[in-house]
């Protein structure tokens, strides 16, 4: 089954603009490659106030997804070190 990749809107104004444009092509590969296909295999749970979003692991950086019916929903990209912090923020509201 192919699935739908949906961004977030402060994704694409925010997030993808900040990241090196080396960067930007392996997650737009990784993305397509794997969540596209199989988001539940690639993606790992994440827990506690998180619960019900996935991660994907690209270098340093993590995308914040969740799988909702045949669409994935990508909530945020950023390095590793502010993801839970900021991304948090964004999916509380």
């Amino acid at each position: 089954m192919s699935f739908t990749i949906q961004y977030h809107e402060v994704v694409v104004k925010e997030d993808i603009p900040k990241l090196a444009p080396t960067i930007q092509n392996q997650i737009k590969r990784a993305i397509e490659e794997k969540l596209v296909e199989f988001p539940e295999r690639f993606g790992k749970p994440l827990r506690r106030s998180l619960k019900g979003y996935r991660k994907l692991r690209v270098r340093d950086y993590r995308v914040i997804y969740r799988i909702e019916k045949n669409v994935v929903k990508i909530f945020v990209i950023q390095h590793r070190s502010v993801v839970y912090k900021q991304g948090g923020k964004r999916l509380a509201v």
